[in-house]
């Protein structure tokens, strides 16, 4: 099945980058996918939603699914600065997106950081149907716990450019402490949750999976052994995700 890319904006303020991916056959309103992308680095340069535009492809391809790839502020070619609560934010502006163009039912997929926000995200909106977090922190206590490194890393990957940005470093990083995956993830106790870890990631330990999941009553828990923090590009983890979605399909559209 082919796929057709097109690359959009996604409105409002600020203004995002993104790439939507449809089976070439697709009516638009069968179900989709957001792609959360995970936090920048400078060994791994790249505009987020091109650099995930393959993996979008592989979905779409694989479960005739619409899936949208997007740039969360601060990153690729979207406008804005970074912020956890912007980056929830953002994910939230995804999901209205996709329904709005006449999408049935969205679920999201998040790789590290973008994990922990799809999480996040998905438990403050009902709308989610699902969520498959790969490699996910289960707290940002380390970046909270060092505000002034965190915040001139975040200026040195790129991800803060304004001067004078945040106007309070204080309440920028609360958002750090008081947004916790591992807190919200009660909130999606309702709703199927697959989380995927690398037992060789050496970031986020797989630890912090196990955590997430015992807080979940049916979360489906895979660790793949010889896999690094780079899940998403893992074969095993690709195959048990297009598994997971297709089972999702089939449960949701019977």
């Amino acid at each position: 099945m082919s796929t057709t890319v097109t690359e959009i904006t996604i409105g409002g303020s600020p203004h995002l980058a993104a790439l939507m991916v449809r089976p070439s056959r697709s009516t638009g309103s069968g179900p989709a996918v957001v792609l959360c992308h995970g936090f920048p680095s400078k060994q791994r340069p790249g505009i987020p939603n091109r650099t995930y535009q393959m993996f979008a492809e592989r979905i779409a391809e694989a479960q005739g699914w619409t899936v949208l790839a997007v740039s969360m502020r601060g990153c690729g070619e979207s406008d804005g600065d970074f912020s956890l609560l912007g980056w929830i934010d953002d994910v939230g502006r995804s999901i209205e997106h996709v329904l709005e163009d006449g999408c049935r039912g969205v679920w999201l997929v998040g790789s590290t950081t973008g994990g922990s926000v799809a999480i996040l995200a998905a438990a403050r909106d009902a709308r989610v149907r699902g969520v498959a977090a790969m490699a996910p922190r289960a707290d940002f206590d380390d970046w909270a716990g060092d505000p002034k490194a965190f915040l001139q890393h975040c200026r040195n990957v790129g991800v803060i450019r304004s001067d004078g940005f945040p106007r309070s470093a204080s309440a920028w990083n609360r958002e750090l402490k008081q947004n916790r995956a591992v807190d919200a993830v009660q909130g999606l106790a309702d709703r199927p949750l697959l989380i995927l870890h690398g037992i060789n990631d050496r970031q986020v330990p797989y630890e912090e999976a196990r955590h997430l999941a015992s807080r979940h009553p049916s979360a489906e828990l895979r660790l793949i052994t010889g896999a690094d923090h780079r899940i998403r590009h893992d074969p095993r983890a690709v195959a048990i995700l297009l598994g997971w979605l297709e089972h999702q399909a089939a449960a949701q559209y019977a």
